[in-house]
């Protein structure tokens, strides 16, 4: 718009100017009034104006902007935006991005960077030199009065990156390895490293004081000769100051400016060549400690298994040797049991004799004693003929009976006694011992 005002102020001028250079017959009317001319000065006049009160604020930037009259302002958002005519408008990025660059492929390929930086030489305390190459971003402040005087300070952003952000970085990065022992940093220490580089970027640089510890390792004992010391081995303690229960700090120009520290990344800590080869001889001396360890623990692992193989062997065995002997012992208490059976079933037959002997016992006992009493009470003439031929007829009956004693047909005369028992009286013997043997029996 505002070229077009000049554009339009510019012709007008030319032809009214060329115009009067013309003869009579060949000027032009329209060019030739002097009304017209004024009117085409007059809207050059406010198409410039117009275009000096306007600008388009382009995203990702904010606009330090001074009047004509001294009245400072600030732009932060995007958009067409009307300022006083004559203004001048000062352009800032938002966020300013500062990088150590790893070559110059990388810088000719990164042209969107503000700050771009060498490698950055630290050391850390235990005098172990390496090279830190780190990715940074930056607010500006949003609020309108940090950033008249952030604008006001730096004068343009150019002074802000190399006098201020680059140093800054660069100073702290140094301070952060100073807190940091090289052999820490590999051994698990580099987020903490990261952490602690960030939070002196966002909130001061720490205050520290440094101890230093020597270990002495000393050769095995002699008896012979003193013992000699082996070796000292130096030790490095880095503690931050306390102050009112809380870190010390010491305030640098980014959070003096309200500047924000939105990214911080450590892309790579290049150690010296000397320490990486005694890293790697510490490595390789590492590597065989643990082969050699691997080797122990499976040789333990092997005598434990032959163990434990032998011990379940022993177990089969014992087991196998268990299960002969409960069935040994069962045969034999099954034996036992059956003796012990036979002993109480004799016991109980023997007792159950016992038993009927005695009862018979009784019986005859009684029996016994009742004839004896009734020998003793006497028994009258009458009564003991009547007893007497009962028995005989019993006897009798149980002779002629069947199955009775049969006499011989035949008898056979001896010739005289001679002092002797004839036959007969051999019968009559015999008679009568069959007769007690039949009472016996019964």
């Amino acid at each position: 718009m505002k070229g077009l005002g000049i554009l339009i102020i510019f012709l007008a001028t030319l032809f009214y100017v060329g115009n009067k250079f013309l003869p009579d017959s060949k000027k032009i009317k329209v060019l030739n009034d002097r009304k017209n001319y004024l009117l085409s000065i007059i809207m050059g006049l406010l198409l410039v104006v117009m275009g000096m009160s306007f600008f388009y604020a382009e995203p990702g930037k904010q606009y330090f902007i001074v009047s004509p009259f001294g009245t400072k302002s600030v732009v932060t958002s995007e958009g067409y935006k009307f300022i006083f005519p004559l203004s001048k408008v000062q352009e800032w990025q938002k966020y300013i991005d500062v990088k150590v660059l790893y070559d110059e492929i990388e810088d000719k390929a990164i042209d969107e960077i503000e700050g771009k930086m060498q490698p950055i030489n630290i050391r850390f305390i235990d005098q172990v030199t390496a090279d830190g190459y780190v990715s940074t971003r930056f607010k500006l402040p949003q609020d309108a009065q940090s950033f008249i005087d952030l604008a006001i300070k730096f004068r343009s952003m150019d002074n802000l990156v190399s006098n201020t952000l680059i140093p800054t970085v660069r100073e702290q990065l140094v301070n952060t390895g100073y807190m940091f022992a090289a052999q820490d940093y590999i051994s698990g220490d580099a987020q903490q490293f990261r952490q602690t580089f960030e939070e002196q970027l966002k909130y001061g640089t720490y205050v520290v004081e440094k101890q230093v510890i020597n270990d002495t390792i000393w050769e095995d004992i002699q008896t012979n000769q003193p013992r000699k010391i082996k070796e000292i081995k130096t030790k490095y303690i880095v503690n931050k100051v306390i102050e009112n229960g809380k870190p010390k700090r010491i305030p640098h120009e980014i959070t003096e400016n309200n500047i924000q520290v939105s990214q911080v990344i450590v892309d790579k800590i290049d150690l010296e060549e000397t320490f990486k080869k005694r890293l790697e001889a510490q490595r390789d001396e590492s590597a065989k400690r643990q082969l050699e360890q691997q080797k122990i623990e499976t040789a333990k692992a092997s005598q434990l298994r032959i163990l434990a193989e032998g011990e379940r062997d022993k177990a089969a065995e014992r087991v196998k040797q268990e299960k002969e002997q409960v069935k040994t012992l069962i045969a034999i208490e099954t034996e036992k049991k059956k003796e012990k059976t036979k002993m109480e079933l004799a016991k109980i037959a023997l007792e159950t004799e016992k038993l009927n002997a005695q009862a018979k016992k009784v019986a005859a006992d009684a029996e016994s004693y009742k004839n004896k009493k009734l020998v003793q009470a006497g028994l009258t003439p009458q009564e003991r003929a009547e007893w007497e031929y009962k028995t005989s007829v019993g006897v009798a009956e149980k002779l002629a009976g069947p199955g009775g004693l049969k006499l011989p047909e035949t008898y056979i005369k001896s010739g005289g006694n001679n002092g002797k028992k004839s036959s007969t009286d051999d019968l009559l013997m015999l008679l009568l011992m069959q007769t007690m043997k039949n009472n016996n029996n019964k």
